[in-house]
């Protein structure tokens, strides 16, 4: 079935950007290429597009993943060796469908819903991605990790439930028999993949400050006896946070701006891989 899709480009970026931006991006990239010297002696490259500061229209974004997923599957056809990536970014208002998805978990009609809808070759059922909720994409080769695709989704639940430890004081866990990381009786991270030819794409997605009212639309995930939380909602109300937290002093781009940060060290830690920073102008090519 096709929806309704937005063919505009990165919307609204001075929105989302400010003054400690560009020395953020700096910070984290250098502690991240330091940590990985530290404790890995020869870690894998990983190019990194960081727009986290900006909304990337769904379409463009997935766009960017299929056309890496090529470039790379083309590459390993040829025996060569590619790197891996990840873009972390975040999304203007929008729901996505797995490849079974089930209309069933929608509270509208499709012809007339809030948002652009999309139907994606991950896994899973229906999500919200919008602002205030980071997006982690990595498009990572599993022969060089792992062959395991189970793995690679504790990986990846490994990755938020870190971040949300180490940067929020937030004690999450993962759910028997459910996919991601929850807190409590709410569902802080998301997690979709597909995966061709060991080459993943899709992934994980982390509520920050994210406005949970679209979730009350969908049935997230198709869970219906569970709820959506977000970081700053657990910190406001100091649910699950461990010790004294100072957190809610920072306004909703100092919070993007932390989980960010730790967003990228866990996440090259988990992996074992050295970031390096990227044009957006080399998606675009």
């Amino acid at each position: 079935m096709n929806f309704s899709i937005s063919t505009s480009s990165v919307l609204n970026p001075k929105l989302y950007h400010h003054h400690h931006s560009n020395l953020n991006r700096n910070r984290v990239l250098a502690s991240v290429q330091m940590i990985n010297s530290e404790n890995h002696k020869n870690p894998r490259k990983c190019e990194c597009f960081d727009l986290y500061d900006q909304l990337v229209p769904y379409k463009k974004a997935w766009s960017w993943q299929k056309n890496i997923v090529n470039e790379k599957k083309a590459l390993i056809d040829r025996n060569q060796e590619c790197s891996d990536t990840v873009i972390l970014l975040q999304h203007p208002p929008v729901y996505t469908m797995g490849t079974g998805s089930s209309e069933d978990y929608l509270n509208f009609d499709v012809k007339d819903a809030p948002f652009d809808i999309y139907r994606t070759e991950r896994g899973g059922e229906v999500t919200y991605h919008g602002p205030g909720q980071l997006v982690m994409y990595p498009i990572i080769n599993l022969r060089n990790h792992k062959m395991d695709l189970h793995w690679y989704l504790r990986k990846l639940e490994e990755v938020a439930i870190r971040v949300l430890s180490s940067a929020f004081s937030i004690k999450a866990s993962r759910l028997d028999g459910f996919t991601g990381v929850w807190v409590g009786n709410k569902k802080v991270a998301a997690i979709g993949i597909r995966v061709s030819k060991w080459m993943t794409y899709h992934g994980l997605a982390l509520n920050v400050t994210t406005d949970l009212t679209p979730f009350n639309s969908i049935v997230p995930c198709g869970i219906r006896n569970r709820g959506v939380g977000s970081v700053k909602g657990l910190i406001e109300v100091g649910e699950h946070v461990i010790g004294d937290m100072c957190y809610t002093k920072l306004d909703d781009l100092e919070l993007l701006d932390v989980a960010h940060e730790s967003l990228l060290k866990e996440f090259s830690e988990v992996f074992q891989l050295q970031i390096e920073k990227q044009t957006v102008l080399k998606l675009e090519s």
